[in-house]
């Protein structure tokens, strides 16, 4: 088979696709959990308005509550929101069925919080962005 390789900053839909597919077909195969597929998972914060203002966005699989992204604006932040936000969270993965929750932060952003609600760093990138360490962080129930 002759095969060549674009590199681009723009893949379709489609393209994302045939990789996303491969890749949860052959991790399948090696897991053996078949039907363990991703379920997307949101807490959102809503003003009077009902308008999202922050929150937290991730999914569960493979028996892990993954979180993406975690933002609240300024003004909402130390007023135990974001605590909040985690419980909920928490109690979701709990609901699931799921062995723990794992998440990744900077150190210009909330380590702190995260080890506070029982959260322990079991990775580290030093320099990554220049200046900075990128965490891992994971939460395993019982």
């Amino acid at each position: 088979m002759r095969t060549s390789i674009l590199i681009t900053d723009s893949p379709s839909r489609a393209e994302t696709d045939v990789i996303l597919r491969g890749l949860i077909g052959f991790n399948e195969a090696a897991t053996r959990t078949p039907g363990d597929e991703q379920k997307h998972f949101a807490a959102l914060v809503r003003d009077e308005g009902r308008n999202t203002i922050g929150g937290a966005i991730g999914s569960s699989y493979y028996g892990w509550l993954v979180i993406d992204l975690l933002w609240l604006p300024e003004s909402l932040r130390g007023t135990g929101l974001g605590t909040q936000v985690m419980r909920m969270a928490e109690q979701e993965a709990r609901a699931r069925g799921c062995v723990g929750i794992r998440l990744d932060t900077f150190s210009f952003q909330a380590r702190g919080f995260y080890e506070k609600l029982g959260f322990s760093v079991f990775g580290t990138l030093p320099e990554h962005p220049p200046g900075h360490t990128r965490y891992w962080l994971a939460k395993r129930f019982g």
